[in-house]
């Protein structure tokens, strides 16, 4: 074989090379020349279109509250732990009350006769009774005074009985009276018309019986008797489901120690952000789907319940808070949760639908390509709603059936993106 090769000078195989490579490339070349651009095309078809707006955020309950001591002490017992079901007002946990300060022991008695206090106003006649007597006097005394001034008017001739230190005395006037004794009975009448008020205001505030001064003051007392006795208890302040807790029998606490954090589950809520573009689609009441990492291969449903009214900018972009209430939420769903939300904002049925892949931008004008007779003739078009996958077609001369190309040639203008 070496002797073969060897036959041959280096001259006559770099020609031999030569010709087999313009060889190749005009084999190449005729290649290429016969061969068809092969274009992705889809019929176009009527179908229904659900048009969206998406965005993405977290879930929240729609009451949340950390519960905290407000006193110091020891805790004596523990009524909850974490996915309990609590009322309100249900005691979730208390101080011993050997731990708790004087003036939280003390409202316990302070508390009792505050709340006797008011049941004496609310059920007993006897300070009616009292204030009507006192009306009733005072009337007597200011008429009387009444009386002796205007005696004092004119010439008198009176004789006045009156009683001083438990002995009747008595005293006359004739011609007329002198100006100490007039101005004495003008102090006499202003003191006995001043009283007579007094007393009949008193008696009036116990007429109005559960709506009286009194009785509202009593219930402040009780109240406060009972807002600071009830620093040595934790309690419930809605329905709702535990979800944190901290204490432990025997746990030294003071002011401000974190114990429980309580949920309504019932109401799961997901605050989105959406593009002041879209906000005037989104409306309360509209339906949404939700989607979420961490619960694989499931759909859930939700309604619109709030749309805010005025924006935030963050890095020049404008955006509003939509709430979506979760319809359909299961215990996989917890607050903190990422979900992406898709409010539906449109249906529409039997329209003409065109794939937005398909769509390009020329001169500014919509428009897609249509393979006609195996070459692609570009058609503009009008479109409307958006699913973010396919648009309504709105105006062009297109009909179903026709072949729209998907992949057009790449100089016939930019994708229109969706």
């Amino acid at each position: 074989m070496k002797q073969f090769f060897s036959r041959f000078s280096r001259r006559t195989w770099i020609i031999a090379g030569v010709i087999v490579l313009v060889l190749v490339v005009a084999v190449v070349a005729s290649s290429g020349a016969d061969e068809v651009v092969a274009f992705q095309t889809v019929p176009v078809e009527r179908g229904n279109l659900v048009a969206s707006v998406g965005a993405t955020g977290s879930v929240r309950t729609r009451q949340s509250a950390t519960l905290i001591w407000q006193t110091n002490g020891i805790v004596e017992s523990v009524n909850v732990e974490v996915g309990s079901r609590v009322s309100r007002d249900d005691v979730l946990a208390s101080l011993d009350k050997d731990s708790l300060s004087q003036n939280i022991i003390l409202a316990e008695a302070d508390l009792v006769s505050a709340q006797k206090a008011l049941e004496d106003l609310l059920s007993s006649d006897t300070a009616r009774l009292e204030a009507q007597k006192s009306v009733d006097n005072a009337e007597k005394a200011y008429e009387k005074a009444y009386n002796w001034r205007m005696k004092l008017n004119g010439k008198i001739d009176i004789t006045d009985y009156y009683y001083e230190f438990g002995i009747l005395k008595v005293r006359q006037y004739k011609g007329y009276a002198s100006e100490e004794t007039i101005a004495q009975a003008d102090k006499d009448l202003a003191l006995a018309e001043s009283r007579l008020n007094d007393a009949r205001r008193a008696y009036e505030r116990l007429l109005g019986g559960a709506d009286s001064a009194e009785v509202a003051a009593a219930e402040a007392r009780v109240a406060a008797a009972q807002s600071t006795l009830n620093m040595a208890f934790l309690t419930a302040p809605f329905d709702g489901t535990i979800t944190q807790a901290n204490p432990a029998i025997g746990d030294q606490v003071s002011a401000g120690t974190v114990s429980y954090r309580i949920d309504d589950l019932s109401h799961l809520l997901v605050d989105v952000q959406v593009s002041e573009v879209d906000i005037n689609s989104v409306a309360v009441d509209q339906s949404a789907t939700l989607t979420f990492d961490a619960i694989l291969g499931k759909e859930y449903h939700g309604q619109v319940v709030q749309v805010g009214q005025a924006g935030d900018t963050l890095q020049g972009v404008v955006s509003f808070t939509v709430t979506v209430e979760l319809t359909d939420a299961d215990e996989l769903v917890k607050p903190g949760m990422t979900a992406a939300v898709n409010v539906v904002i449109e249906e529409l049925n039997d329209v003409v639908l065109i794939p937005n892949r398909a769509v390009r931008l020329i001169d500014n004008e919509r428009a897609v390509y249509v393979l006609v007779d195996g070459q692609p003739v570009q058609v503009k078009i009008a479109l409307g709603s958006t699913s973010g996958i396919d648009s309504v077609l709105v105006e062009g001369d297109i009909k179903e059936g026709d072949l729209i190309i998907l992949n057009p040639p790449s100089n016939n203008g930019g994708p229109f993106g969706g």
